[in-house]
C-alpha cells in the first residue's frame, strides 16, 4: 500500500521535521520516528476501511430504533435497506485479515460518537446517497461504486474528518488523507472484483520496504554535498542562497541523494517526483525552481562522473 511516491513524502516530512530538531535528535532518533510514521500510515488506511463498516452499523440500529419506537410508520416498519445490506461492507466487515488488525490496534470509530454521527448525517443527506437508494441496480458493482463516490467526494473532502485524524495522530495530516484515501478506493474495486488478496500489504515488497531508511539515511549523509552543489548553482543563477525556503533545500538535497544512491530509478523518475513534492508541498515558485536547480545538478553530476544512469 506504501509506494514510493508515499514513501518519499514521508522522508521529505521526516527529514524537515530531523532538520529542524538537531542535534537533540539522532538519526537512530530520526529513523525509529520514520518508522513509525510508515506504520501509522498503514493504520490510517485500516480506520478508512473501518469507517464504512462502522456508519452501517449505526444506521442499521438507528432503523431497528424506529422500528421499535411507540407509533412506528410504515416507512419505519418497512424501511429501505439497500444501504445497510451493502455487499462491499459486508465483505469489509467478514475480511478476517481486516479483522485481526482492528483487534490488535484497537482500530475503531466508536470512541467518538459525535464524530460518526456527523458523517453518518452527511453520507445520508448526500446526492450520491439517495441516486444510490432510488436505482434498481442491485449488485456488488453498485454496492463498491456508492462507497467510491461517498470517499472521495463526501468522506475524504470534510472538514470533520481531517479535524478527527490530526486528533488520534500526530503522524497523520490532511494531506495523508489524499494519499491514502487512493489506496482505500483502490482496495473497494479489489473486493468487487472478488481479488484472492484485496487487502494491500503495508509493502509490495522488502525493496518498497528498505526505500525510506535508504533514502532517509542517504539524504543526511550526503547533505553537506548536496548543499555544496546547491549553492554553487545557485551562485550561477545569481540567486541568494538565503532566500531559499528550507523545504526547497530539503526536497533538493533528497532528490540529490535518490539521483546518486538508487541506480535503478531513472532520473527522469526522479526529478519528476521531486518537482511534483516541491509544488505539493513549498511555495507557489518552488515546482519551477526545484526544477532548474535539480535539472542543472544532474548535468554536473554527470560532468564530474557522480552519476552515469539516464
Amino acid at each position: 500500500m506504501i509506494n514510493r511516491v508515499l514513501i518519499r513524502t514521508k522522508v521529505v516530512q521526516n527529514l524537515y521535521s530531523y532538520m529542524l530538531t538537531r542535534p537533540e535528535r539522532t538519526l537512530s532518533d530520526a529513523l525509529k520516528d520514520l518508522n513509525a510514521c510508515m506504520e501509522k500510515t498503514y493504520e490510517l488506511y485500516h480506520y478508512l476501511l473501518r469507517l464504512p463498516v462502522e456508519l452501517t452499523h449505526i444506521q442499521e440500529m438507528r432503523l431497528d430504533e424506529a422500528r421499535n419506537k411507540y407509533m412506528p410508520t410504515e416507512e419505519d416498519l418497512n424501511p429501505n435497506m439497500k444501504f445497510v445490506n451493502n455487499r462491499l461492507v459486508k465483505a469489509l466487515a467478514d475480511n478476517e485479515q481486516l479483522a485481526q488488525f482492528a483487534q490488535d490496534h484497537s482500530v475503531t470509530w466508536n470512541d467518538d460518537p459525535i464524530f460518526e454521527r456527523l458523517m453518518l448525517d452527511k453520507v445520508l443527506k448526500s446526492d450520491i446517497y439517495n441516486d444510490y437508494m432510488a436505482d434498481d441496480e442491485d449488485s456488488m458493482t453498485a454496492d463498491a461504486l456508492l462507497w467510491h463516490q461517498l470517499m472521495k467526494q463526501v468522506i475524504l473532502p470534510d472538514e470533520n474528518m481531517a479535524d478527527a485524524i490530526e486528533q488520534r495522530s500526530l503522524y497523520w495530516t490532511e494531506d495523508d488523507l489524499d494519499l491514502v484515501g487512493q489506496f482505500v478506493c483502490k482496495t473497494f474495486k479489489r473486493l468487487a472484483e472478488g481479488a484472492e488478496d484485496p487487502i494491500l500489504p503495508m509493502f509490495k515488497d522488502e525493496e518498497d520496504s528498505d526505500f525510506g531508511k535508504e533514502l532517509f539515511t542517504a539524504s543526511v549523509q550526503l547533505m553537506p554535498e548536496s548543499n555544496t552543489l546547491i549553492d554553487g548553482l545557485l551562485e550561477e543563477s545569481r540567486w541568494d542562497k538565503d532566500r531559499i525556503v528550507l523545504m526547497d533545500r530539503i526536497i533538493m538535497c533528497t532528490g540529490l541523494a535518490e539521483l546518486r544512491t538508487f541506480d535503478k530509478i531513472p532520473t527522469a523518475v526522479t526529478l519528476n517526483e521531486y518537482i511534483e513534492l516541491a509544488k505539493n508541498f513549498s511555495t507557489a515558485a518552488s515546482g519551477k525552481f526545484v526544477n532548474g536547480i535539480l535539472n542543472n545538478a544532474v548535468k554536473q553530476l554527470r560532468q564530474d562522473g557522480v552519476i552515469f544512469k539516464r
